[in-house]
């Protein structure tokens, strides 16, 4: 018969199972995850402001 796997949970950067309440294995994966949030919300705020440029110069030229 097959023996039972514990209660874990996968980190949320590596994958690895671990038991615990955190999201991450260790505190490398927790910078880690820290550090590829900061590029995503960078990266989304770019996108925002290239946007609104985007469209404040089609709404300009229209106007002309």
């Amino acid at each position: 018969m097959a023996d039972r796997i514990p209660q874990h949970k996968h980190c949320r950067q590596c994958g690895k199972a671990f038991i615990g309440s955190e999201q991450h294995c260790s505190p490398e994966c927790t910078s880690e995850g820290k550090d590829i949030l900061k590029k995503r919300k960078r990266q989304l705020i770019i996108l925002y402001v290239v946007t609104m440029f985007i469209l404040s110069a089609a709404v300009i030229a229209m106007s002309l």
